[in-house]
């Protein structure tokens, strides 16, 4: 299974794990590469952030990197704390932020601050973004049960926001509370990825793959939502897919794979695992028109994965329609 507009060209991703691998490797790794990054690829520089390294600060790192670069640039961040906002502005692709073990970029940013899409600890706005084995941290306190209930209290506080095109992250782990991930905006895979939050934590209009990752909703005071997907018209190509994921909850049958908060809202689970902690109706319309929302299931399970109890108008999904979207 594998959303339309995730994966225009390739192969339906398997309905057994086991297979993953081997797709990946024939339709995404080994691929057909786009002209732009095959050139991209052709020349690699590293710089090395650290104690040790050629530069003590990542802000650093990315500001020796030129406006229009053309080559992939990778840095390598020796394990540590990062406490630094950091921004890759759109004008320099082909970064790759590339971790040891416990590398954490992390700051304090929140929405009364900063406003929501510049309280993240990190943006990437520029095309062609990799990162690896990097935990993506927001440092701010945990909203209140005031905070969350008013909701324009400005306790929003984003880890990350993603707003470039072409980007892919592995391995990562992305924490926080009320709204963690940006997904805002271009094409983005989250693969073997760790995602922690609260309340609409993964939020944006990206059109985006979750592959193999593991999501976690934490327990709250108030209402828990994973996604708030932000498609707003027919013809915006956005929407999320979550696949062969991992999704749990730490208070039984409270959290809600996602809400409306736009008119089209378009999120996709499938063959994925899902503990009791997900609430029995799945979705809410969150004031928004059931027949603009594209909330949807196909071949789910574990005791949260419940479609005679889903809400009416999510989706269920056979094989054929799977594929087709």
């Amino acid at each position: 299974m594998c959303m339309k507009v995730m994966c225009d060209d390739v192969a339906p991703i398997p309905a057994e794990k086991a297979g993953v691998k081997a797709w990946f490797e024939q339709n995404v790794k080994s691929t057909q590469l786009n002209p732009v990054l095959q050139e991209a690829e052709k020349t690699r520089k590293v710089i090395k952030v650290g104690p040790n390294g050629d530069f003590k600060t990542i802000t650093k790192a990315i500001a020796s990197v030129p406006s229009g670069n053309k080559g992939r640039v990778i840095i390598n961040l020796a394990k540590g704390e990062y406490n630094e906002k950091i921004k890759v502005e759109r004008t320099k692709p082909f970064i790759t932020f590339y971790g040891e073990p416990g590398t954490t970029l992390q700051a304090g940013g929140t929405a009364a601050k900063f406003g929501t899409l510049d309280s993240a600890s990190v943006i990437i706005e520029s095309d062609y973004f990799i990162s690896y084995n990097i935990i993506f941290k927001n440092t701010a306190p945990r909203p209140t049960a005031e905070d969350t209930k008013k909701g324009s209290a400005g306790a929003q506080a984003v880890a990350l926001r993603a707003s470039g095109d072409y980007a892919a992250f592995y391995e990562c782990k992305f924490i926080g509370f009320q709204d963690t991930l940006c997904d805002d905006k271009g094409g983005h895979l989250f693969m073997n990825c760790f995602i922690e939050g609260t309340v609409d934590f993964i939020f944006g209009s990206g059109k985006s793959l979750y592959l193999l990752s593991d999501i976690h909703v934490l327990k709250d005071t108030h209402k828990t939502v994973i996604t708030a997907q932000a498609k707003k018209e027919a013809n915006e190509d956005s929407g999320y897919s979550f696949v062969h994921c991992n999704v749990n909850a730490d208070s039984p049958k409270e959290a809600h794979l996602g809400r409306g908060w736009f008119q089209r809202s378009t999120v996709v689970f499938s063959y994925s695992t899902m503990n009791d902690g997900i609430a029995p109706e799945g979705w809410e319309e969150n004031k928004q028109p059931i027949m603009t929302l594209y909330f949807a299931e196909f071949q789910n399970q574990g005791p949260g994965a419940t479609p005679e109890a889903r809400a009416p108008f999510t989706k269920k999904l056979d094989a054929t329609t799977a594929n087709l979207i």
